[in-house]
């Protein structure tokens, strides 16, 4: 995964503007949000409403303008949309990876593999950063004593209750990767669909237009878990607009 220190290398270098910075708001899961900036917003997104609107917010200030990136630089960059992650790529001489050149590396060259290491969620020890404890009503609220929603409690297990450093945990397979499930979701290069050829495809590089400016996203993220968001799995896919980010998705470069 690119970090915050490769990536304000670039930034540094060229002063490329993100696209929340351009928009100056990105998405925030609540649970990182300070309390006194959460009472100020009065939005949130309707069917998943512990991601919040925070003006601000972006790849130097994940929780909003009063946060700051100083001493997470072994952090992987977050708050970057598809389009940001194109151009650090190409500034390295590098590019985005296909969806089928993500699932490959994440495996390591092996066949049928549900996690980069094995078929095993937790072999003995955790190998990847997601959420431990349950989220028995299908999202991140929790009933309080109330009964009133709160924000369910990550047990932690692995270490980490959000984002870990990019080379944190070990390598995930004999490829010497690190975090290609969990951490943050990574934006590939393909456009997103459900529709796929049925014969067989080499080297698939995804459909070269669709109806919507939808991209894909591998390997899950930190806030992955059984009871909601099983998708650490390498297998497993999701999609967001080429210019949106959040404060779970990253992404990381292939040479060709």
């Amino acid at each position: 995964e690119v970090s915050n220190a490769q990536f304000r290398e670039f930034v540094d270098a060229t002063g490329f503007k993100t696209d929340s910075e351009k928009y100056n708001w990105s998405f925030v899961f609540e649970g990182l949000v300070p309390p006194e900036l959460n009472k100020k917003i009065t939005k949130s997104v309707a069917a998943v409403p512990w991601w919040l609107p925070v003006n601000g917010a972006d790849w130097a200030h994940p929780e909003g303008p009063d946060s700051n990136i100083s001493s997470r630089m072994d952090q992987p960059v977050v708050h970057v949309s598809w389009n940001d992650a194109t151009a650090y790529c190409h500034w390295r001489g590098l590019r985005l990876p296909t969806e089928a050149e993500w699932e490959y590396a994440a495996r390591g060259g092996k066949k049928g593999r549900t996690f980069p290491w094995g078929n095993k969620k937790v072999p003995g020890k955790h190998r990847m950063n997601v959420w431990q404890g349950r989220l028995p009503y299908g999202g991140y609220y929790c009933k309080s004593g109330t009964g009133e929603g709160t924000l369910c409690e990550n047990l932690k297990e692995d270490g980490y209750a959000f984002l870990a450093p990019v080379d944190s945990m070990g390598p995930q397979n004999k490829y010497g990767l690190h975090h290609m499930v969990g951490n943050v979701w990574e934006w590939v290069h393909d456009r997103f669909t459900t529709k796929h050829p049925t014969d067989l495809q080499v080297d698939p590089k995804g459909p070269a237009s669709t109806h919507s400016n939808e991209m894909v996203k591998k390997g899950g993220s930190f806030l992955c878990n059984p009871d909601f968001c099983n998708r650490y799995r390498v297998s497993a896919r999701s999609h967001n607009e080429a210019d949106s980010g959040t404060s779970n998705l990253g992404f990381r470069c292939a040479k060709s």
